[in-house]
C-alpha cells in the first residue's frame, strides 16, 4: 500500500464496503452510486495527468486540492510523483453551549459614533470601533438572512456572499437557474448568492409589489432561495460576531459578512473536511478579491487524529492563515468533560501516579460501553519508537492480543460476539506518532456488547525519560451514548481538530457568571511530558478563552435564546479580532495588524480568571479575552 495514504484511508480501502457501511467513519467520502472516493491531497506541479485519467480535480489554495477518484484508481492517483499526501474526509461536529461587558468591549465606547480620539478610559483611537471595513466569514449551518441583525438600516443585506453548499437545482446541476441574468457565480456544489441577489430576495419579501428595486420584474421568483438554517447554529454564531439590530448588537456590528452553509452529506448530517476546506478557500479568495481584511470563524471540530497539527486540514489552515490579511478563529470543542479521552504512561495510572512494584511497565485503560451502541471506534496514539504489547479484555473476561506485526497492518478478530477491525498505522511524512485504530462492530444483532472493555498495555522497550506515553480517543460525544466513555478519563488534550492547527487562534470557553473555566471546553497542551504534538514546538493551546455559557443570541424565529459551548465563545473572539483589525488597518494605526500579530495582542491583553494561578495553562491559555487591554501601546 502506498505510504502517501493516511492510515484511516488505507484501512477504509482494505475494508469491504458492507463492513464500512456499519462503521461511523470508514465510509465517509465514498459515493456508493458513482463508486468514487472524495479525497484531499497535498500536491506540487500540475495535476493535468489526473484529469486525463478521468479524475475530477477541484483546486483549492496553497497546493491543496479535492479529488473525486474512481475507486479503482485511488492507488494509481497516490502513486503519481506530484501527489505528496492523501487523506479521506472526516465528519465535523458543531460545538454548542450578552458577552460584550465581560470581554472589555464596552470599554471601547459606543459603536457608530464616528469619533476618533480618547474615550472615557483614555484608550486613544478606539472609540466607536465596530468592525467597519472588515469581513467576517461564518462557515457553519447557514443563516437566517432575513433577520434585522444582518441588514442595514435601509433594509439591505450586510452579507457580501452567501454560499449554500447544500442546494442542488432541479436539473441536477449546481448553480442558479438565473446565473446568466444575475451574474451568478457557480461552484462545484451548491449556489453562491451575491449581495445583489440577496437584496432582490429581501425586496420581494418586504413588498407586495412584483417589481424589484432595480426594475427587474419577477426576478426573485426565478431565483433558487437559500435553504433555511434548520439548527440555528450558524445564525447565532454570525449574530454574536457581527449582528446589529435595535434589540441585539454583536461584537463587530458594522462588519461585512461572508456566509457559507456547509454541505451536510451522510446520515448524521454533519459537515466533513472537504466542505470546510472549500469554504475556507472561498472566503480567503473573496477577502483578497474584495481587498478587505478577513476573519474566518470555525465553530466545530472532530476527535480523529494525533492532535499534533499534522493532518492536511490543520496544515491547510496554517497555509490559509498566511494568505491576504487573514485571521482564523477556531473553537476547542466541547469534549473536555465527556470521558472521550484517556492518556498516561505505562507504569502509571491516568493521573501520573506510579502504580507500584506489581504494576511494572503496565497500564490498564477501562472503557465503559453503554447499551445500544451500533459501532464504536477507538484510536490509540503512541510514540513509534516505543514497543507496546496491547491486549483487549472483553466484559466476559475473554482477552485477545492486538498483534502489531501483521503484514499490511490490517486484520480482524472476534471476541464476545463482537467483531474488532484493527489497523496498525505507521508514521507519516508529517507526524512521528503511530496509531492503532480499532472499530468494534456487532457480530450478531444490532449492537455491540455493553459493559467494561479493558485495554492492557505492556511496555516492552520504552525509554526512561520520554517513552511509554499513550493517548486514547473516542468519537465525538455528539455521536455516542453519553454513558460510553473511559472510566478514568484524562481531560488534557481534549481540544478538537482543527483547533490544534498552529496558526489559528484557538478559543476555549469560560463561565462569565462564576468567572471560571467551563469544564466542557476542550483542553489543550500543558502536559510537560507529552511527547507527540505541537507542544514539542513550544506552542500552547488554547490561546485564550471567551464567555461560552448561557450566551444570549438571536434564534431563527426572531427571538433570543441562551446558548452554551465553545461554538459561541469563538465568534466573540472573531468579532474582537475584527475590531483590532479595524483599528490597525482601516484606521491606519498598524497596517500589518493581522495573522499571528492579532493572536499576540489578544494573548497579551487577556485577563486572569478565578482558580487559575499559572499562565498559560491547558484550560484557559493566556486567560480571558479583554479587548480594551489588547491594543498595542494603549
Amino acid at each position: 500500500m502506498n505510504e502517501k495514504l493516511e492510515d484511516l484511508l488505507r484501512f477504509a480501502l482494505e475494508t469491504p464496503e458492507e463492513v464500512r457501511q456499519q462503521t461511523e467513519d470508514l465510509n465517509t467520502g465514498f459515493d456508493e452510486d458513482a463508486r468514487t472516493w472524495e479525497l484531499i491531497v497535498k500536491y506540487h506541479g500540475s495535476l493535468e495527468k489526473l484529469e486525463e485519467m478521468g479524475v475530477q480535480v477541484e483546486y483549492l489554495i496553497a497546493g491543496y486540492a479535492i479529488l473525486t477518484v474512481p475507486e479503482a484508481l485511488v492507488e494509481a492517483v497516490a502513486a503519481l510523483e506530484e501527489i505528496e499526501y492523501v487523506e479521506k474526509p472526516k465528519r465535523y461536529f458543531y460545538s454548542q453551549i450578552r458577552p460584550r461587558e465581560t470581554s472589555c468591549i464596552l470599554e471601547l465606547g459606543p459603536a457608530f459614533t464616528g469619533q476618533v480620539g480618547a474615550d472615557q478610559f483614555g484608550n486613544a483611537g478606539t472609540v466607536g470601533l465596530s468592525g467597519k471595513g472588515i469581513l467576517i466569514a461564518v462557515l457553519d449551518s447557514g443563516i437566517e438572512y432575513r433577520l434585522p441583525e444582518f441588514r442595514r438600516s435601509d433594509g439591505t443585506t450586510r452579507i457580501k456572499y452567501l454560499w449554500d453548499q447544500t442546494i442542488v437545482t432541479a436539473d441536477g446541476r449546481d448553480g442558479n437557474a438565473q446565473e446568466a441574468a444575475m451574474g451568478e457565480q457557480t461552484t462545484q456544489q451548491g449556489v453562491v448568492y451575491t449581495e445583489e441577489q440577496i437584496n432582490v430576495l429581501l425586496a420581494e419579501e418586504d413588498s407586495t409589489s412584483d417589481m424589484s428595486p432595480n426594475g427587474t420584474e419577477n426576478v426573485a421568483q426565478n431565483l433558487t432561495r437559500p435553504s433555511p438554517d434548520t439548527s440555528g447554529h450558524g445564525t447565532a454564531v454570525a449574530a454574536i460576531a457581527a449582528g446589529n439590530s435595535d434589540t441585539y448588537q454583536g461584537v463587530a456590528p458594522a462588519a461585512d459578512l461572508i456566509v457559507v452553509k456547509l454541505g451536510v452529506p451522510g446520515v448524521f448530517s454533519f459537515p466533513r473536511t472537504t466542505e470546510i476546506m472549500r469554504a475556507v478557500s472561498f472566503a480567503v479568495q473573496k477577502g483578497v478579491e474584495l481587498q478587505q481584511p478577513l476573519v474566518v470563524n470555525l465553530s466545530f471540530g472532530n476527535t480523529y487524529g494525533a492532535h499534533d497539527g499534522s493532518s492536511l486540514l490543520e496544515r491547510f489552515l496554517d497555509n490559509a492563515a498566511e494568505i491576504g490579511r487573514t485571521v482564523i478563529c477556531v473553537g476547542t470543542g466541547n469534549e473536555g468533560s465527556n470521558g472521550g479521552h484517556a492518556a498516561g504512561r505505562v507504569g502509571e495510572d491516568s493521573f501520573g501516579v506510579e502504580v507500584g512494584e506489581n504494576g511494572g511497565n503496565t497500564a490498564f485503560v477501562e472503557l465503559a460501553v453503554a447499551d445500544y451502541e451500533t459501532s464504536l471506534n477507538v484510536q490509540l496514539w503512541k510514540n513509534y519508537q516505543d514497543d507496546f504489547e496491547v491486549y483487549l479484555l472483553a466484559p466476559s473476561g475473554e482477552e485477545v492480543q492486538i498483534t502489531q506485526s501483521v503484514e499490511g497492518g490490517k486484520y480482524t478478530i472476534d471476541v464476545q460476539n463482537t467483531r474488532v477491525l484493527i489497523y496498525i498505522g505507521e508514521p507519516t511524512p508529517y507526524s512521528v506518532a503511530q496509531e492503532i485504530y480499532l472499530e468494534l462492530l456487532p457480530l450478531d444483532g444490532s449492537f455491540i456488547n455493553s459493559g467494561i472493555w479493558t485495554f492492557r498495555l505492556e511496555g516492552k522497550d520504552v525509554t526512561d525519560v520520554s517513552g511509554g506515553f499513550y493517548y486514547f480517543y473516542l468519537p465525538s460525544g455528539a455521536v455516542r451514548n453519553e454513558r460510553t466513555g473511559f472510566l478514568r478519563p484524562n481531560p488534557e488534550v481534549t481540544l478538537t481538530i482543527p483547533s490544534t492547527a498552529a496558526k489559528v487562534i484557538t478559543v476555549g470557553a469560560y463561565d462569565p457568571v462564576f468567572e471560571s473555566y467551563a469544564d466542557f471546553s476542550g483542553r489543550g497542551y500543558a502536559d510537560a511530558n507529552r511527547t507527540i504534538g505541537v507542544v514539542m514546538a513550544g506552542l500552547t493551546k488554547p490561546d485564550l478563552v471567551a464567555p461560552g455559557v448561557d450566551i444570549l443570541a438571536p434564534n431563527t424565529f426572531g427571538g433570543l435564546s441562551e446558548m452554551s459551548g465553545t461554538s459561541f465563545a469563538t465568534p466573540i473572539v472573531s468579532g474582537s479580532a475584527a475590531l483590532l483589525m479595524e483599528w490597525g488597518i482601516v484606521r491606519g494605526n498598524d497596517p500589518f495588524l493581522y495573522g499571528e500579530k492579532i493572536k499576540a495582542y489578544l494573548r497579551k491583553g487577556a485577563r486572569p480568571l478565578r482558580g487559575e494561578a499559572i499562565y498559560p495553562n491547558e484550560r484557559v491559555g493566556w486567560g480571558a479575552l479583554c479587548v480594551a487591554d489588547s491594543f498595542p501601546g494603549i
